[in-house]
């Protein structure tokens, strides 16, 4: 029996999470559950899954979180609250795996905790090895940490690897990763047309349930851009071997491309319990739960080159990782900063790799050799692209 933490419980990763946990309740028990403010949906998975902590890191919300739960089935939870008790429930001796999935930068401090403690880290929150890199890879490495990959781009990748293979290695015999897109809501929207998108329109993903930033993400490509970054850290290749490939009914989820000339790929329905029973059970193999793929259903499948112009945020993250230091620091919070402003319409559609750009050419890719550093980056690139949100304000 393992002990679980989920790092962000109430978003559609963690949903799905505990849609597995409660499958393999035989291998899997609940330590400890993570929300920001959602304490409705929260409490109904207490219920059920009645873990021994709660972290609500809104402080009025865990206030008023705890007092539900002191007249309730489950009132032994012990209900913490502040972003500092992510840390220490990611690390409690009780847990083996932590699930994080905690959306952006937020996610950052506690899986490093995590990794640090020697943890079972199932990669959900691509934004932490984004920012923190190298530090990051090496704290799996000191540690002797598990590292599996959520997305299902890389957990994808990750399947296609040699069967002995860890994050971070390099698999020689691995020349390319072809890393799949859907192309998201506007692949084929006239280009002149996307100033005037909406956030309804932009988070309206045509394949995958996510949760609003990362829609808009996949809608700019800034997703892709950030998973070819996690890319490099997570199979130790450099981005000039990472070809994005936009493949529209997402039935690939990713490609690897040896140099026997064997490419292998894998398949499935696009259904995120599908990577996460692949990193519960690994290195076997549960049920996740999720539909069998009916090839004859998929019929045909297209692939196409992405086109930069389009999609200027994917351009923008090349350029940052080949730029090293802390310029992926830098374009991780400069996005996030820039689709919170246009969710609250603050700001154009196409205003977001406007902001990104702007706010990147303020830094020199300076060496991201601590925390600190990062930490520094991350807050000073924030203010620079608040500052020009305000210049742009509709």
């Amino acid at each position: 029996m393992k002990g679980i933490c989920i790092l962000g419980a109430t978003g559609s990763i963690g949903v799905s999470t505990l849609d597995v946990v409660a499958r393999h309740s035989n291998r899997y028990r609940v330590v400890a559950l993570t929300a920001n403010n959602n304490i409705d949906l929260l409490y109904d998975q207490c219920i059920v899954h009645r873990p021994d902590y709660v972290v609500v890191v809104d402080e009025n919300k865990a206030k008023q979180f705890a007092e539900r739960i002191a007249t309730s089935p489950v009132s032994d939870i012990k209900v913490l609250s502040g972003a500092e008790s992510l840390q220490q429930v990611a690390t409690l001796d009780s847990v083996d795996s932590v699930m994080a999935a905690i959306v952006g930068a937020a996610g950052l401090l506690p899986t490093l905790a995590a990794a640090k403690a020697g943890k079972t880290v199932l990669l959900a929150n691509k934004e932490a090895l984004v920012m923190s890199g190298d530090i990051f890879m090496k704290a799996v490495t000191e540690s002797g940490a598990h590292l599996l990959p959520i997305d299902s781009e890389h957990n994808a990748i990750f399947q296609c690897m040699p069967a002995d293979y860890c994050a971070g290695q390099e698999a020689k015999e691995a020349r390319r990763i072809l890393l799949t897109a859907s192309g998201g809501p506007f692949r084929t929207k006239p280009v002149e047309e996307l100033v005037d998108v909406t956030p309804d329109q932009a988070v309206a993903h045509p394949n995958w349930d996510m949760g609003r930033k990362i829609s808009v993400d996949s809608a700019t490509m800034m997703n892709k851009g950030l998973e070819l970054i996690e890319a490099c850290l997570l199979f130790n290749m450099s981005p000039d071997k990472i070809q994005v490939v936009i493949h529209p009914q997402s039935v690939i989820h990713s490609m690897v491309d040896y140099v026997d000339g064997t490419v292998l790929a894998q398949m499935g329905n696009p259904d995120m319990r599908i990577p996460i029973a692949h990193a519960m059970a690994w290195p076997e193999r549960f049920d996740s739960g999720a539909a069998p793929l009916n090839i004859f259903d998929v019929k045909h499948m297209d692939f196409e080159q992405p086109d930069l112009q389009r999609f200027p945020c994917l351009r923008l993250a090349i350029e940052a990782v080949e730029a090293g230091g802390i310029m992926p620091a830098v374009l991780n919070a400069a996005n996030e900063i820039a689709v919170a402003a246009f969710l609250d319409e603050k700001v154009r559609f196409t205003d977001i790799p406007y902001i990104i750009e702007r706010s990147m050419h303020q830094f020199e890719a300076d060496p991201a050799d601590t925390l600190d550093i990062v930490l520094a980056a991350d807050s000073k690139a924030r203010e620079v692209a608040e500052r020009i949100v305000e210049e742009l304000k509709r």
